[in-house]
């Protein structure tokens, strides 16, 4: 099963004894039950919220409990008091799993810092409403309530509350792929965090430091600040925090193929987490054992820790928890040779996925499925456990296109709108120059009017001056007609200025016969980048950005300057041929692929090449002798262009015309496209690439 996301890292050898020690004189922290001022209530509220905010990290069921019981001195306390704890009470439910109950404490938190215009209390409300957002799925807002955090946060004294800002801002720009601004906000954190000289901090900072060295593949860096970090571990006093720790190290060592150090990482973090009684860390980190013997092939090992695993994610009511250790249960009695125990364990998983909606994680267990019922020789089984995963995976893929789709249109429509403000901020400059030009020019008649005894030089002079702002205003309203018809990106023509010129386009006109008698055809290409995602994520935006050009430029080579290539949008390239002979469409379906597919981009020290889909047809198409309008043909293409995607990407899917119209409607060919292919109704021809889909020159 897939590694669960708590990631653990090995402790150094020579650190081991004093950390021993260390977690003997931190028993009150878990293992021992209450906290030791718990047994001082005279103690002050702010010193008991400071010593609770650890507890919460590491045992919040413990710390809800004692939050709970404090609640009413609490709420009667001063502002910084109240917000603390509103702040650690939102903490908690969140790590318990009470996510709507944490949503509403963030929420009271806002109000009342706003009521009492006190930033600190704001800035934690809006970053702790951004992890509660997080939890909830919703990634761009949570990164929107950050940010807005981070710039109350450093207008404060707050040194501790600054810095947890910074790293959490430096988190979600590594989410967003931006991993130079993440980096530049997390070495800020870093260097707070020395200048504020509390351990704990060092430790937070450093941890997520190495944790973007580890995304970004700087291994060698994450080490040396896992050693950094270390000591101040040491000093907190805090096992949680050598247990977090030992997560980024196992993380590390698992990307640097070093499985041994992996799984003592984890064997390491088990001993310190049982320690404070950190149940919901136990079970992540079993599970994550188990993974790691079950990718070695260490099957009896593998069975021991997913067993416990089941006990562990029942008592904290993790379900998708319980559900990976039951299918991990299961792979590994299949490793074993129990087949029938393994298959009914197994099954039992992928109920629990399918009971929760959890489709992605279900999809990935049915193909680990099959991958185990293939090597143990069941055949039937796993062609069975396939055919199911392939059946989800075309679902789900369906999903992803038509939510694709929708925020397709939905940025086409937020772009259209801006070029819209644009090109009505240009209009109004425009304007203005005019106005200007016109007070000039009256300007001019009346001085003309008042020193016309003083000459013919000054006349001259404002004359040329005019005739300066006439040109002027020539080359703006050249420039504004420009950018209203091309992509800045590219230089190619945009989306709108295709659809003005497809309104005007005649087809008729354009058809006819060459000289050896073939019928010349105008032709419509769509194409789109595969997994363009990937180089986005793993590169920056700034690649992908390089990669468009690239395209642009190959395109411009390829097809013929008579062609008009069009930025569709996003990682999308229409191109539409007004003449050509229609047995040549796919032959400029090859070139394309080919040709694209064989250029790179050098981008940082690397060398980036893509792969693109295609669907194409001839232009006009005429199904049951009615041309189909230009929307309609576009929509057809891009059908084929989805179709090219699902069958593999790497390839072209042409519309070539249609058969046996009389028994079928437009309407049922547009609902599916495949379908009506496969029932004869409709001619598709298949242009397979031959090149890989993404290289890097580092391997990545």
């Amino acid at each position: 099963m897939p590694t669960v996301s708590t990631r653990r890292p090995r402790l150094r050898r020579s650190s081991l004894l004093a950390i021993s020690v260390r977690v003997a004189l931190c028993t009150a922290f878990g293992v021992a039950g209450a906290p030791a001022w718990s047994q001082a209530p005279a103690a002050p509220l702010e010193a008991r919220l400071e010593e609770l905010r650890e507890l919460g990290r590491f045992v919040p069921d413990k710390a809800l409990d004692t939050l709970l019981r404090m609640e009413p001195e609490a709420r009667a306390a001063a502002v910084p008091e109240k917000a603390e704890f509103l702040s650690q009470l939102c903490q908690t439910r969140l790590k318990i799993g009470q996510h709507q109950q944490a949503l509403g404490v963030c929420d009271e938190l806002i109000v009342y810092a706003r009521q009492n215009n006190n930033d600190v209390a704001l800035a934690k409300g809006l970053l702790m409403k951004g992890y509660v957002v997080y939890a909830l799925g919703e990634q761009t807002a949570s990164h929107q309530l950050v940010w807005e955090s981070e710039k109350i946060a450093n207008g404060t004294h707050d040194m501790g509350l600054r810095i947890r800002a910074a790293i959490t801002s430096g988190e979600a720009y590594a989410e967003e792929g931006n991993f130079p601004m993440a980096l530049n906000k997390l070495e800020s954190a870093a260097a707070q965090a020395r200048q504020d000289g509390r351990p704990i901090n060092m430790v937070i900072a450093l941890n997520a430091l190495a944790k973007l060295y580890t995304k970004m593949r700087e291994y060698d860096k994450g080490f040396a600040t896992l050693a950094e970090a270390m000591p101040f571990a040491e000093m907190s006093d805090s096992p949680g925090r050598v247990a977090t720790l030992l997560g980024t190290e196992y993380g590390l060592a698992m990307d640097t193929g070093q499985p041994e150090r992996a799984v003592a990482a984890l064997l390491a973090a088990l001993q310190l987490e049982r320690k404070i009684g950190a149940t919901w860390m136990v079970a992540y980190t079993l599970s994550n054992l188990s993974d790691s013997y079950l990718k070695a092939h260490d099957y009896p090992k593998a069975l021991r820790y997913a067993q416990q695993v089941i006990n562990e994610a029942r008592a904290i009511g993790d379900l998708r928890l319980e559900a990976v250790a039951r299918a991990n249960v299961g792979q590994a009695y299949i490793g074993m040779g129990r087949l029938h125990d393994g298959k009914r364990s197994f099954e039992e998983g992928l109920a629990s996925f399918e009971k929760s909606g959890n489709k992605p994680d279900l999809q990935e267990a049915l193909a680990e499925y099959g991958l185990a019922l293939e090597r143990a020789g069941d055949l039937e089984g796993a062609v069975e456990a396939y055919h199911r995963e392939r059946k989800l995976s075309n679902e789900l893929f369906e999903r992803r296109r038509q939510k694709a789709m929708m925020e397709l249109q939905a940025k086409y429509e937020g772009d259209r709108k801006e070029r819209q403000i644009e090109l009505l901020r240009r209009e109004n400059q425009v304007k203005s120059t005019e106005l200007d030009n016109r007070n000039l020019q009256q300007r001019i008649w009346w001085l003309l009017a008042a020193v016309f005894g003083m000459g013919a030089a000054i006349v001259g002079i404002l004359y040329q001056k005019v005739r300066h702002a006439n040109a002027q205003l020539q080359v703006k309203n050249l420039e504004l007609k420009q950018q209203s018809v091309r992509d800045p990106l590219t230089g190619l023509y945009n989306r709108r200025h295709f659809q003005d010129f497809m309104r005007a386009f005649q087809p008729a006109e354009k058809r006819g016969a060459g000289t050896s008698g073939e019928e010349i055809v105008g032709a419509l290409f769509l194409l789109d980048i595969d997994h363009f995602k990937q180089v986005n994520d793993g590169h920056g935006h700034a690649a992908g950005d390089a990669v468009l050009k690239m395209i642009a430029h190959a395109l411009g080579e390829i097809l013929r300057e008579t062609d008009m290539i069009v930025r569709w949008g996003g990682e999308e390239f229409l191109a539409f041929l007004p003449a050509i002979p229609r047995s040549g469409l796919e032959e400029i379906a090859r070139r394309v692929l080919t040709g694209i597919a064989g250029r790179c981009v050098e981008y940082q020290g690397q060398s980036l090449s893509v792969n693109v889909s295609i669907g194409f047809s001839p232009f006009p198409l005429a199904p049951g002798g009615e041309p189909l309008p230009w929307e309609r043909a576009v929509n057809l293409v891009d059908m084929a262009l989805y179709l090219a995607k699902s069958h593999g990407r790497n390839r072209a899917y042409g519309v070539n015309g249609f058969a046996n119209f009389e028994k079928t409607s437009m309407e049922d060919i547009e609902e599916n496209l495949e379908q009506a292919w496969r029932a004869g109704f409709v001619d598709l021809s298949v242009v397979l690439g031959g090149w890989p889909e993404l290289r890097a020159a580092n391997g990545a």
